[in-house]
Order: structure tokens, then C-alpha cells, then sequence
């Protein structure tokens, strides 16, 4: 099994293998608060899979758990992961014999010293997984209509989180650009607020107009 990250045509493999891998998945989600029936979530699609492992760059070849012969200096290794940290393209990871080729960023790239193993890099690299940005067209008709009905949703159910030292005024001010509107929010949230409109406690989701 080789562990390799490609940048165009350069190749750079991992000379000791990882003790294990780990891959996050998760589903994104947006939860959208209704006057009377509380909150919802309506499903986004999957986010980006972060892959995190860790291993070292050995100063001296031992065949025990070098994948390769000709090992790279530790040093030299780790300017080139700086390298690929600072790409602004992404990279290419592989893991042979498995699944696992996909295009990603590097983006956290930690390293140590540890004392009795002179010249020895150890670190921690965190990879996300890219995938290019796609806009589709939406022509007239049904496509249209249907997306114009969620946007309608998203705009009448709009939330606000009340945040320490926050009011009505100044999350007037902030949300709909006049402190003036206030109580425009108060009669929305009467229910959550209370009968005192300066009783705004940190938490609180509010709907606003």
C-alpha cells in the first residue's frame, strides 16, 4: 500500500504508511425556525470529507517500515508539504489498493521533534476534498417556479440568534438597517420575549420581518 499526493506531473509518496487513516463525512443541514411550529432542518447534501492522518519522516532507512529505499530527507520532505500547504490548486490523493483517489487540499500541516530520534520528523496533515463549483441555469418554467417558492421560505422564515449585550434597536439596526424597526420584531416575537421588550436574553432565536 502506497500513500502518495500528486501535484501535476510531481509525485511525492509517503515513506512510512500511517498506523490508520480517518475520514469525516457529514450531511449539511439548514434549520429554519417557523412562527408557531418551531424549528425545521431541511438537508443541504454532503459536505467536504476531511481525511486526517499521521506519521513521520525518517533520517535513516529501516527497512522494517520504509515503503521506499530511497527515502527522502525528513527536511526536505517537509518544505515540500509546505509546499502543496500553500497551493492555491489542488492536489491529487492517493491510497493504492483501495478506493481512495480523490482531489484535495492540504490544509493543516503540523510537525515535532521527539528526543532520541536526532534528525526524525514527525506531523500531523490534515486534507479536504475539492470538488469544482457548478451553476446551473435555471430557464423559465416549472425549475423556475419551484425554485422561486423556496426562496420565498428561506426569506419569510429568516432567524436571528440574540448574542450577549444585543437589543431590539440594535438588531434592527444590524438585520433590517433602521433601529427604528424594532418593534417590528417585538410584535413577531411577543411570545418569546415577553410583555418587556428590553428582556432579550442571549440564545433566543427571533424571527425577523
Amino acid at each position: 500500500m502506497e500513500f502518495t499526493l500528486k501535484d501535476g506531473s510531481t509525485s511525492f509518496q509517503f515513506p512510512v504508511n500511517p498506523e490508520e487513516v480517518n475520514i469525516s463525512r457529514s450531511k449539511g443541514y439548514e434549520t429554519i425556525n417557523m412562527l408557531e411550529h418551531g424549528e425545521f432542518d431541511f438537508a443541504q447534501g454532503e459536505k467536504v470529507k476531511e481525511i486526517t492522518f499521521s506519521s513521520f519522516f525518517p533520517k535513516e532507512y529501516d527497512e522494517s517500515y520504509c515503503t521506499l529505499t530511497d527515502i527522502p530527507d525528513p527536511r526536505v520532505a517537509m518544505n515540500v508539504l509546505n509546499t502543496f500547504l500553500i497551493s492555491k490548486k489542488p492536489l491529487r490523493f492517493i491510497i493504492s489498493e483501495t478506493g481512495v483517489n480523490v482531489p484535495v487540499f492540504l490544509i493543516s500541516l503540523n510537525s515535532s521533534f521527539r528526543g532520541g530520534e536526532t534528525g526524525d520528523i514527525y506531523f500531523d496533515l490534515t486534507l479536504r476534498t475539492w470538488r469544482d463549483s457548478k451553476v446551473e441555469k435555471v430557464g423559465s418554467g416549472t425549475a423556475a417556479s419551484k425554485s422561486g417558492s423556496r426562496t420565498d421560505l428561506k426569506k419569510s422564515s429568516k432567524t436571528y440568534t440574540v448574542k450577549a449585550g444585543d437589543s431590539l434597536s440594535k438588531i434592527a439596526k444590524l438585520e433590517l438597517g433602521n433601529s427604528s424597526k424594532w418593534n417590528e420584531i417585538y410584535k413577531l416575537n411577543a411570545k418569546i420575549i415577553g410583555s418587556d421588550p428590553n428582556r432579550i436574553k442571549p440564545g433566543q432565536k427571533l424571527v425577523m420581518p
